[in-house]
């Protein structure tokens, strides 16, 4: 197991918090803490070249991420699995339902009836699709830099290609439900690495989920960015998951600093 260092920036948008593996970057899980005191990096060049790793690639989820959280993933959980299962299940589970992985397990008929009711809130999610702030600046500055963006979402395809259509801006590759294995799997993270030629320490991964998200980037060996606008995962029923993000911004439009801040982007 590396040896690890904790790094702190500020910017005017917010605090910026980087854990930077001395050596080479692996799927290590260390527990996730709850937010604790920051303070400033170093103005010191050598401190900061020190903490600099060459990035080629950022990865996004996409609900809750690039565009703004619209489905009521509670609701949708609760007509999927009826009042009283959603009630066991949520408590056995208080950090979050993983409802692709139980339907799995389910009969191909109840498992057809529960994936039409999530593709019924899917589509309402599309009908109210709006890009989240701050996603086309970052992505005007990465491909200044021609740093590489892909997407990985547990959606369908048909979300991805509206997304795509509405934002004006192409993810590739952008890997969707039907891919077969989704987050908090990493093999669609490292699949786009492949498919990029790049190591996953080159990569990192950005999403507001950090059983999904940062558990998928974590595995893959990449740095990881939790989107937490809320202060949702404050709570202490997310230090079960043993997940900790390398960054955790509280808005979209940060992590163009902390990229420009943290990273080596001379692709």
């Amino acid at each position: 197991m590396g040896i690890t260092r904790l790094l702190s920036t500020s910017t005017s948008r917010g605090w910026f918090k980087f854990r930077a593996p001395i050596h080479t970057h692996t799927t290590l899980s260390p527990r996730f803490h709850l937010p604790h005191r920051s303070f400033p990096m170093l103005n010191s060049s050598s401190a900061v070249s020190a903490s600099r790793r060459r990035l080629r690639g950022v990865v996004f989820d996409m609900d809750g991420t690039l565009t703004v959280p619209v489905i009521d993933f509670a609701a949708m959980y609760q007509s999927v699995l009826g009042d009283e299962e959603y009630v066991r299940i949520k408590a056995l589970n208080p950090s979050g339902i993983d409802i692709l992985h139980i339907i799995q397990s389910w009969a191909p008929e109840k498992q057809r009836r529960a994936y039409e009711v999530i593709a019924d809130f899917e589509r309402q999610g599309i009908d109210r699709l709006q890009i989240m702030p701050g996603a086309a600046e970052l992505c005007t500055f990465l491909d200044s830099k021609n740093i590489r963006r892909g997407l990985i979402t547990r959606n369908v395809k048909e979300a991805v290609d509206i997304f795509h259509e509405r934002f004006g801006w192409t993810f590739q590759p952008a890997l969707s439900r039907e891919f077969g294995s989704y987050k908090p799997n990493p093999a669609p993270l490292l699949h786009i690495c492949s498919s990029w030629d790049v190591l996953p320490n080159e990569v990192i991964m950005i999403g507001d989920s950090l059983r999904d998200d940062v558990g998928c980037g974590k595995g893959a060996g990449a740095f990881t960015c939790l989107l937490d606008q809320t202060g949702r995962y404050n709570s202490e029923h997310f230090t079960k998951l043993d997940l900790e993000p390398d960054f955790k911004v509280s808005a979209l439009g940060e992590v163009l600093h902390l990229l420009d801040a943290n990273f080596d982007l001379t692709a």
